[in-house]
């Protein structure tokens, strides 16, 4: 038989996040953004808990086909734009929307042949400073574009930089809104974090909303709040099992390095997950799981195969006892993989992109 570990995918989870993303704005088209292989739940695994969305959102040519293979007809929308001309071509085909966020992409669509003019989203560098054309060069690239028989509509599209602390989104929608005043076209702000706290604010008015995180049931501000607050479900629970079980003495230690040492006489499980599998190296003793559904801890260093748990406060675990490493537990309890995360010294996102090819997937 396989490895115990094993990846859960929750439908309805994922039905429930994306009812309280339009809860947050309810008057605004949401985009699901499924980039990432849908933050490593795959593609083909969320498509029923989030075709309710109004539009899907992601880098990839291939997952973009693979969309529309599921059967997908409404909007998709490429959020870096395309690479090369080819690209273009394959937008034409799967009727694609994309971003433009530079003078290279304007100049692509200005050579292109198509019978079919392009939607288009054209991004403005507000303060990300990641991709976008900058407020100062973000008419004359509008103005090129509404040039171009290639070009259909025109919509306008920044992302926010610090919608999860306290600088805000106030000086990023000031400069959108100043820069694109008297500009036609939809407009689309707001990742998680912007839709969750800040899209009741009247200057965030927007058409089009991108969650991404808070699909998946992660909370875009933990640890300010958490997934509990923003009544957001944990979508994958990554579940294993107790494959052996030792007894230490004062003294005895733990796994390489034996970085963890017994102050007393305790027992510990010893689970089939380790850093192959997706789950981080850099986990410190301590870092919660769920055994039974019981909240414990673990010990020692991350394996690459296995890992240890400290089985003080569910003494009738034992062999082939059930582990939640992040997610829900079978009986119901709910380790957030913020938790996870922040243990580990990274984000959700990382941890659900990073769960490997070996973990078997289910979805529920």
């Amino acid at each position: 038989m396989p490895r115990p570990i094993q990846a859960f995918v929750h439908t309805h989870a994922l039905r429930h996040n994306l009812a309280r993303m339009r809860a947050a704005a309810p008057d605004t088209r949401v985009w699901a953004v499924v980039k990432a292989n849908a933050y490593g739940h795959g593609i083909e695994r969320v498509f029923e808990g989030l075709r309710a969305a109004d539009g899907f959102a992601l880098l990839d040519l291939d997952e973009a086909q693979r969309l529309r293979s599921l059967g997908w007809r409404g909007p998709v929308l490429l959020l870096e734009g395309v690479f090369e001309m080819r690209d273009l071509e394959l937008c034409s085909r799967l009727d694609l929307w994309h971003t433009v966020h530079c003078d290279e992409q304007v100049d692509m669509l200005s050579r292109h042949k198509t019978q079919v003019p392009h939607r288009i989203f054209l991004k403005m560098n507000s303060g990300m400073n990641r991709l976008g054309f900058t407020p100062t060069r973000f008419r004359s690239a509008w103005t090129r574009l509404n040039q171009l028989p290639q070009v259909d509509e025109i919509s306008l599209i920044t992302h926010f930089s610090d919608a999860d602390g306290s600088k805000g989104v106030a000086e990023q929608m000031r400069v959108f809104a100043k820069t694109t005043e008297d500009l036609p076209g939809e407009r689309s702000t707001c990742n998680s974090a912007g839709l969750l706290r800040h899209a009741n604010d009247a200057a965030v008015a927007t058409d089009w909303v991108r969650p991404g995180i808070a699909l998946y049931g992660s909370a875009p501000d933990f640890p300010e709040r958490s997934i509990a607050h923003w009544d957001l479900q944990p979508t994958m629970s990554l579940r294993s099992r107790i494959i052996a079980t030792q007894d230490l003495a004062v003294g005895d230690t733990v796994g390489y390095g034996s970085s963890f040492t017994a102050e007393t006489p305790m027992r510990l499980g010893v689970v089939a997950c380790g850093y192959a599998d997706g789950y981080p190296r850099h986990c410190p003793t301590g870092t919660p799981v769920l055994v039974q559904g019981v909240r414990t801890r673990t010990l020692g260093r991350v394996s690459m195969d296995m890992i240890a748990v400290d089985l003080t406060p569910c003494r009738e675990a034992g062999f082939d006892t059930e582990v939640t490493l992040w997610g829900k537990a079978s009986t119901g309890e709910v380790l957030p993989i913020d938790e996870v995360a922040q243990a580990a010294g990274t984000v959700g996102y990382e941890l659900m992109c990073a769960v490997s090819s070996r973990v078997g997937f289910t979805q529920d």
